[in-house]
């Protein structure tokens, strides 16, 4: 049962590519044995096996074996041909052959001629003109072996994501692969039919054993296909890229089927050969061949043909950081969580890894790194204690090779806990109730335990690792008598905890006063032991607790009135009755504060700063404002409020919590206008609704006015070229910030993926001479752009 289940949870995995149609895999799959390769590449000084090789260089050197068995009894002809592209038929001397039968000749050992852009192997059967055969086919049509080679290695890129799901699920016993499977299929970029994994073991067994083959190819723009051979589809995002080692995989020709590459050399096949293509499979130091049809000795005899790694230069993956708090270095098991590159997890490209670390005495601190998809990024070799101090504000490198090639990988914030000094500014420990308290000072993220303890006894206390680097504590103090306290915290690398003495304080319910400005529904309570109202009445107008906040030993209190009789009490002085939630009341003193100054919104314009795109776009609705634009904008001044020269207008993007203060000019002391420019005042990334409020300066301080919406704030991708060839069923855009576009509609639905970052865009001819770019910055903007 626990084998058969392995076995079957491929049946769970969906990846979905933007392919012309689906094949069906038990008439494509590579599921037959070939014979093996053994293939080391030597750049420079380094040799190192072809499965660590992402790319081939003009001068590497290129050792072939063929690892056939002893007891072989059809004797082939090893062929190695570098191609130059589609339509460059390559010369006869890149063209290299071993006798593998013949133990002295049955190696080839070459190096890569300059000019050449891609590598096949060939084993062909040793029968007479049948190496002249496949000479004379790959110089008369290179093309088609040019894109077998491009199939091939895209197929064996995809393959290995496949083999990798699978052998972290064989190595885990079936209760935890629901666990693991998610993650495993993030990393991977593989989409996953989770319901499968919430079953019974038996009915889950058959649920994952539906497909022989269990994994499908579907057309992205298709996903009742997808629905109906797996089920409904967990919701893992996948993304796209356009290219195998650029894209590491994303953007897939291949998994469990492959196109119909037997098609496609098909146009050879002669009396004596026929071409059928071999899938390389990196296994334990060896190039195993897949077959996806059974192999001829009969006339017309089989052609292998195998693919070697791509001549270009070096493509290094680019990672995404997974996470926004810093990592702790002495945790351990510590996991660098990437993402973006899933041949990172799948292959074994990237070798040497280490997280590079400076330490506060100015040396690097170099800790092995290995990919692991099943936990979502690299495992760090563990540190050991004591904890190593490390450099201001450190961060730690992920760097070593891809191939041969040097790689420098992303950067992550680092702590440590070894100059721990944990202090509660400010804070007071009051009993009888579970107390917050913020501690600053040391490595939040290498906490692992905090008790609290009085006497000999402890209790344990909840904790979160805040963003800003403080530890977060809810310390339980009911049932505990005034006196000294201390705080243990234990952190990852440090042998005995950090103790914080403190004491904690008896405290009886007090209020000092109650605040609100005219014109408003909710002002705030001042005291102590606010935790006990339940009411607050002033004049006969209710008011009830909202949130509660404590600054050092007070508290204060969100109080909001019930309907709109509070928004009528003048500014002075008053008197109210708080309720407690022990019936007791206390009187409370009550201070009306002038109202705050509003402004409403009259016009807005908007004007363009800089020259003009050379593609322009329409935006539709006049509430939304280009990011590029400058908007100025009039406001009156309501009520009693009247315009100052002292005053301001503040802006802010709620999206991004950008904020901007602006100047004010002045028509007279009631309207004023003002002017913001969005990309230099709030940033280039500052999006979605904008907002107002005004702002005055007297004696008393600044008063600020509630908040008043203005516009709505989108960013548009720059258009250099639209083209449109004649005949054509797409068109190109070509441009930047094309990630900016959610989809665009033409006479079909382009959608953009997340994290694109292409310069072209390939979509369908314009709808009456115009297409329409729905825009991410808001759910209703779009832009409209006519047909060239």
């Amino acid at each position: 049962m626990r084998a058969a289940f392995r076995r079957a949870a491929l049946a769970c995995l969906i990846l979905v590519a933007p392919a012309a149609s689906v094949l069906r895999a038990e008439n494509n799959a590579f599921d037959l044995a070939g014979p093996s390769l053994r293939v080391s590449v030597t750049h420079g000084d380094t040799t190192l096996p072809l499965s660590q090789v992402p790319n081939l260089s003009p001068g590497d050197r290129i050792r072939i074996v063929a690892d056939l068995p002893a007891e072989q009894s059809a004797q082939y002809r090893m062929v190695l041909v570098f191609l130059r592209g589609a339509t460059n038929p390559p010369p006869k001397n890149w063209l290299a052959d071993a006798r593998t039968w013949k133990p002295k000749e049955a190696a080839i050992d070459v190096r890569v001629p300059e000019g050449a852009q891609q590598a096949l192997v060939f084993l062909v059967p040793d029968t007479g003109g049948a190496l002249d055969g496949v000479a004379k086919a790959v110089r008369e049509q290179p093309g088609a072996f040019v894109r077998a080679s491009q199939e091939l290695n895209q197929a064996m890129l995809d393959r290995t994501r496949l083999e990798t799901f699978l052998e972290q699920v064989r190595r885990r016993e079936p209760a935890d692969v629901a666990r693991i499977s998610p993650q495993l299929a993030d990393s991977l970029a593989i989409k996953l039919d989770s319901a499968c994994l919430l079953r019974q073991p038996d009915p889950r067994a058959a649920c994952l054993a539906q497909s022989g083959n269990a994994a499908v190819l579907a057309d992205s723009q298709t996903s009742s296909i997808a629905q109906t051979l797996a089920g409904a589809p967990a919701n893992i995002a996948l993304q796209l890229s356009a290219t195998p080692q650029g894209g590491f995989g994303y953007y897939s020709g291949y998994i469990g089927v492959v196109r119909d590459l037997a098609r496609m050399l098909g146009a050879f096949q002669s009396a004596q050969l026929r071409f059928i293509p071999a899938l390389s499979v990196p296994r334990e130091g060896r190039i195993e061949l897949l077959l996806n049809t059974v192999p001829s000795f009969r006339k017309p005899q089989s052609v292998l043909v195998a693919a070697l790694p791509t001549v270009a230069p070096p493509t290094l993956p680019t990672l995404s950081v997974k996470t926004a708090g810093p990592l702790c270095l002495t945790k351990p098991g510590l996991i660098l969580p990437v993402g973006g590159a899933p041949l990172v997890f799948s292959t074994d490209y990237p070798r040497a890894m280490t997280l590079r670390v400076p330490t506060a005495t100015g040396t690097m601190l170099d800790l092995p790194a290995a990919a692991d998809p099943a936990a979502g990024g690299f495992v760090v070799g563990d540190v050991g204690t004591p904890a190593v101090a490390l450099a201001e504000r450190a961060e730690g490198r992920l760097q070593g090779f891809w191939g041969f090639q040097p790689f420098d990988g992303p950067r992550f914030r680092l702590v440590s806990p070894a100059r721990d000094a944990w202090r509660a500014d400010g804070a007071t420990l009051v009993v009888g109730r579970e107390t917050p308290l913020n501690l600053a000072g040391g490595a939040a993220a290498c906490v692992a335990d905090v008790w609290l303890e009085r006497g000999s006894k402890k209790r344990p206390v909840s904790w979160s690792a805040e963003a800003d680097g403080t530890l977060a504590l809810k310390v339980p103090l009911a049932g505990i008598e005034p006196g000294p306290v201390a705080l243990l915290v234990r952190s990852h690398g440090v042998d005995q905890p950090r103790r914080l003495d403190l004491r904690a304080y008896a405290e009886a319910a007090a209020i000092t006063g109650f605040m609100l400005h005219a014109g408003d529904s909710v002002g705030a309570l001042a005291g102590s032991r606010l935790d006990q109202v339940s009411a607050l009445e002033i004049g006969g107008i209710a008011f009830r607790p909202g949130k509660l906040a404590r600054n050092g030993t007070a508290d204060r209190l969100e109080m909001s009135a019930e309907g709109t009789a509070a928004e009528q009490l003048k500014p002075g002085e008053a008197s109210g009755q708080a309720t407690l939630a022990d019936g007791r009341t206390l009187r409370v003193p009550v201070r009306i504060m002038p109202a705050r100054p509003e402004a409403t919104l009259i016009a807005t314009s908007l004007e363009r700063i800089g020259p003009a795109p050379a593609i322009p776009l329409t935006l539709g609705g006049a509430a939304f404002v280009p990011h590029d634009t400058q908007l100025t904008f009039s406001l009156r001044a309501i009520g009693a409020s009247r315009f100052a020269s002292s005053d301001r207008i503040d802006v802010e993007a709620a999206e991004t919590a950008a904020t901007a203060s602006l100047p004010l000019r002045l028509q007279d002391d009631r309207v004023a206008i003002a002017t913001l420019h969005p990309a230099s005042a709030l940033g280039d990334s500052a999006r979605g609704p904008l907002r107002f409020r005004l702002v005055k300066r007297d004696a008393a301080g600044d008063r600020a006015g509630d908040w008043h919406p203005l516009a709505t704030l989108v960013r548009l991708p720059q258009l250099s070229a639209v083209t449109c060839a004649p005949g054509s069923a797409t068109c190109t855009f070509t441009g930047n910030g094309l990630f900016l576009i959610s989809k665009v509609s033409g006479k079909a639905e382009t959608r953009v993926p997340d994290g694109f970052t292409g310069p072209s865009l390939q979509v369908s001819p314009p709808a009456d001479g115009v297409w329409r770019l729905h825009l991410r910055d808001a759910a209703d903007a779009s832009a409209t752009v006519a047909a060239p």
